[in-house]
């Protein structure tokens, strides 16, 4: 199970009793929001797509959305998520719990700009029942991110739809 396996990676730094489990579904953001009680941008959304023949992992804030033009500038391709049936196989993780943590050997993780506007986010931890509340730095850390990239629109009011 994917949450077990989220568990066992937490625990080298002794992590592990932070997940959060729900007795109702977190499969979504507002899902998620409702289950942790915090505001939908706050839960970081981890969106898989496929960058040549591997996967790629974008954490992003709730309210955000891919910008194309952002994304093709980063990795030099047009966005293609990837299909439902090549997510568990490619992340380890299936939908709706798919998460930055123990995933497969190959797969790149970035952390999207979005998520810096907040102190501690909620990303999910392997189920679609469950998440982490971590600070920006312990999600980089745990992530083993490749980095920050700005690839996503609709979160900042002020210049962008």
């Amino acid at each position: 199970m994917s949450i077990e396996r989220v568990r066992n990676y937490f625990k080298q730094w002794n992590m592990e009793d932070r997940i959060l489990e729900f007795e109702v579904s977190s499969a979504t953001v507002e899902l998620a929001a409702l289950a942790v009680g915090c505001e939908p941008a706050r839960i970081a959304k981890t969106l898989s797509f496929k960058v040549g023949d591997h996967a790629v992992l974008i954490v992003a804030a709730g309210d955000a959305k891919v910008n194309n033009p952002g994304y093709k500038a980063q990795f030099h391709t047009k966005a293609v998520m990837l299909k439902p049936e090549e997510v568990t196989e490619l992340v380890g993780h299936a939908i709706g719990g798919v998460c930055p943590f123990a995933v497969n050997p190959g797969v790149e993780v970035y952390l999207d700009e979005s998520l810096r506007r907040f102190h501690t986010v909620y990303p999910a931890a392997g189920s679609s029942n469950s998440a982490i509340e971590l600070s920006l730095e312990e999600l980089e850390k745990l992530s083993e991110s490749k980095g920050w990239i700005d690839v996503c629109k609709g979160w900042r009011p002020e210049t962008d739809a």
